[in-house]
């Protein structure tokens, strides 16, 4: 059976604007025609808080009121960490072609679970492979039916900023990284960790699946491509950066060619870029961004009714220029 490609958004620098990326493209793929489901698989949950009302996670998330359904991640994945087997997500519609598997803060707890498969993957009894590879392989299997129940062209996911066990069980399952970054000391050096951390997973697992000669279910390639990056809130004066984000803008080209690539052919130019790994440049929507945030829709969709007036109405149609082209950028990489 096709498998539907899975997208990441993977920085283990926090506070670049990762999880409202991911929200902006999964509502703007969805206006594209693309059918698309995201998955919150950071244990905070900001993308799952971003789409959905406190009413609605309050119902999701009480085990009272969800009366056993796999409303989220974790319920999914759940049975795996007693006796029981994954269950089939119960996804939130967001749009007519954008779904969501809700994350959970519960999902903190599963990272020791994931340590210890990883390690027994590596054993040497064929039998008792089943498990460990079940529990490396869940986030993935539950994005996978996710997808096939709205035959789904692109699987969104959203992770936390980290190089934990949870992570990398989300990247094993992983097609396509794309890496959301800020003009800063901190992103740089994220890169540079970032790196050498996707180069080790991809051969591990890649040794794992060896190990498991035949395999009683599908298991992703773990191919984590990286597809560039975005640069994301930098202050704009004059149409430029400012100066004290310079330097770090300029640096970071050759940091994600040396760290990320380490030797891949490179990509090509993307128009009205110098660097063909830098998929966009976002600026900073400033006052818009809250009015988002409390309206629980994306910046490009606002109205003088949400106060999108005066001048912002002018950013509203910028905003939807902006995500329009860096999704038919990203599609185009991808080949979706």
């Amino acid at each position: 059976m096709a498998m539907t490609p899975v997208l990441t958004f993977f920085n283990n620098k926090g506070g670049v604007g990762k999880t409202s990326l991911v929200f902006h493209l999964a509502w703007m793929f969805a206006e594209m025609g693309k059918r698309v489901v995201a998955i919150d698989l950071d244990p905070q949950a900001n993308l799952t808080s971003a789409f959905l009302s406190e009413d609605t996670l309050e119902e999701i998330w009480d085990p009272q009121v969800s009366n056993g359904r796999a409303t989220t991640i974790y319920k999914c994945i759940q049975p795996l960490t007693k006796v029981g087997d994954l269950l089939s997500p119960v996804t939130q519609h967001i749009s007519g072609r954008l779904h969501l598997v809700p994350g959970d803060l519960a999902l903190a707890g599963f990272e020791d679970q994931l340590s210890s498969a990883w390690t027994e993957a590596m054993g040497s009894n064929q039998d008792s492979l089943y498990r460990p590879f079940r529990l490396l392989t869940a986030f993935w299997q539950v994005g996978q039916l996710a997808a096939a129940m709205h035959s789904a062209d692109i699987v969104l996911a959203d992770v936390g900023p980290n190089l934990g066990a949870i992570n990398r069980s989300a990247l094993i399952g992983t097609d396509h990284v794309v890496i959301p970054l800020a003009a800063d000391l901190f992103s740089l050096q994220g890169l540079r960790n970032l790196g050498p951390t996707l180069t080790g997973w991809r051969a591990d697992w890649s040794r794992r699946l060896q190990n498991w000669q035949n395999p009683d279910f599908g298991l992703p390639e773990g191919r984590m491509r990286p597809e560039g990056y975005v640069l994301l809130q930098h202050m704009e004066r004059l149409s430029r950066p400012v100066r004290a984000y310079e330097k770090w803008v300029k640096r970071i080209p050759e940091t994600y060619r040396e760290t990320i690539l380490r030797g891949q052919q490179p990509l090509p130019l993307m128009p009205g870029s110098q660097d063909p790994n830098c998929l966009a440049r976002l600026k900073h929507y400033r006052s818009l961004a809250p009015m988002a945030q409390e309206s629980r829709k994306p910046i490009f969709h606002l109205t003088s009714a949400d106060g999108a007036i005066g001048s912002h109405s002018q950013a509203v149609k910028d905003a939807w220029d902006d995500f329009h082209q860096l999704a038919s950028r990203i599609a185009f990489r991808i080949a979706l």
